[in-house]
């Protein structure tokens, strides 16, 4: 299930950039059909390095892409 996974796809992405610190906190919410509806919050329980291999290290410091203002014509 591909919206399972994005959270812990978005969870390397913000431990590449070593943005992830102590006490900060992730709302994870998760819709259904019908009512089905779950929510769940993680804690970073310790302040981490920025980690020098993972599944973001060829390329972490390409994002977030620089897009230009659009120029009237």
């Amino acid at each position: 299930n591909t919206s399972s996974s994005s959270i812990w796809y978005e969870l390397a992405y913000i431990e590449a950039k070593g943005r992830m610190r102590r006490g900060d906190r992730v709302w994870q919410i998760a819709f259904g059909s019908g009512f089905k509806c779950n929510s769940a919050v993680w804690k970073c329980l310790r302040t981490m390095k920025t980690p020098t291999q993972g599944p973001w290290s060829d390329c972490i410091l390409r994002y977030p892409v620089v897009i230009p203002d659009v120029v009237k014509m």
